[in-house]
């Protein structure tokens, strides 16, 4: 199995370790890869979303081709987890700044920036549905998912909106569950393939 993690910018190396030990842990032979290009999206059994700056994802991404793979691998049924500014990238509408290109493939509204800037970032424990127990959630510079619709269905939710969200084969999360050593999110994500 290989699992790849769009590193055009943010949290690469620590999904690559998060992903990794979900695999150890789960007790699946895989590799994890560092997707640059698009020729690397064909050939993967699941694909991961870092966070990271979603504006600067999105040119680098469509400068280098990699969105059509990207939709292209989604419809064809890869799994795809996009956390943070990933999250922003799989959603159809997309609030609070200029206007970013999308992937448009989840039926999610996502309001970047929701609960404000670096200085408002902080950790709280999330109920999340399919995950026994509490998990860490870690918010920083964290979008929300404000509204879901079709297929989409909410996994987890704050008082000010939903931050957990699955449409058969994608999942977006608007927290860093890369950053919480705890590698449940990502075993529930490898489960999906």
């Amino acid at each position: 199995m290989k699992v790849g993690v769009l590193a055009l910018q943010g949290d690469v190396s620590e999904h690559v370790a998060a992903l990794q030990s979900a695999l150890k842990s789960i007790g699946k032979p895989g590799e994890v890869l560092e997707v640059r290009k698009p020729s690397q999206v064909k050939g993967l059994g699941a694909l991961l979303i870092p966070g990271g700056e979603s504006t600067a994802i999105s040119k680098q991404a469509s400068n280098a081709g990699i969105m059509k793979e990207i939709v292209f691998f989604a419809k064809d049924g890869g799994p795809i987890m996009g956390t943070c500014a990933g999250s922003i990238l799989l959603a159809s509408e997309v609030y609070g700044s200029k206007k970013i290109e999308t992937l448009g493939l989840m039926c999610i509204s996502v309001k970047r920036n929701a609960f404000g800037r670096q200085r408002e970032s902080f950790e709280l424990a999330l109920e999340i549905d399919g995950l026994d127990g509490e998990f860490p959630g870690i918010f920083i510079r964290a979008p929300m998912i404000s509204k879901v619709w079709g297929k989409a269905k909410a996994l987890a939710k704050l008082k000010q909106g939903i931050v957990m969200a699955r449409q058969d084969n994608l999942l977006a999360l608007t927290f860093h569950p890369e950053l919480a050593h705890d590698d449940r999110i990502h075993r529930y994500f490898l489960d999906m393939i």
